[in-house]
């Protein structure tokens, strides 16, 4: 199994393409949906994936990706372990602007805390942000489209050169907090 590199493709032009990593399936494709129908001025490619690496037979057709997104559900362990196990297959390359976490029932425990702060940890250890999310309501689906387009339009090189590197700096900056360095 190959390793999933940023930069082995082309990009087509004014086109951006999302991976979408989830085990349960459970957000995935309302959130695929809300990528697509959101208005803006480029193109989303959206693909979906239970877990990486991405099967071999489809390499030579598949875009480039600009941003892949792991989505944890933190009301199921699997999902945090399939995610830590999918990790492996990414070069390190991808990790600087190219991954972010996107967490789901974040207030639903105490059991969710702990995955929570599991989670925070493995963004502040790839230097990803994590951004979390409500699946529950329409609203909260489309704010957490808005969000990924913005971090996607930077990850595919869309931005101005010194909004990209404010961003994506003030991105990787908020997932490393006092908290957790002090663990």
């Amino acid at each position: 199994m190959a390793l999933l590199t940023p930069f082995s493709k082309v990009p087509e032009l004014n086109t951006a393409t999302v991976l979408l990593v989830e085990n349960e399936e459970e957000l995935q494709s309302k959130l695929a949906n809300a990528l697509v129908q959101y208005k803006k001025d480029f193109n989303v490619n959206v693909r979906l994936a239970r877990k990486l690496p991405l099967p071999v037979e489809n390499k030579e057709t598949r875009p480039r990706i600009d941003l892949i997104v792991f989505v944890v559900n933190l009301l199921s362990e699997r999902s945090l372990q399939s995610v830590e196990s999918s990790l492996a297959h990414l070069h390190s390359d991808c990790f600087l602007g190219k991954v972010c976490f996107l967490v789901t029932d974040a207030r639903c425990g105490s059991h969710t805390q702990e995955r929570l702060v599991s989670v925070r940890k493995l963004a502040a250890s790839h230097q990803s942000p994590v951004l979390c999310a409500e699946h529950r309501t329409v609203d909260g689906v489309n704010a957490a489209a808005v969000r990924l387009l913005n971090i996607l339009k930077v990850s595919a090189g869309m931005s101005p050169i010194a909004t990209t590197a404010l961003y994506l700096s003030s991105l990787t900056r908020c997932s490393v907090t006092s908290d957790l360095e002090e663990d």
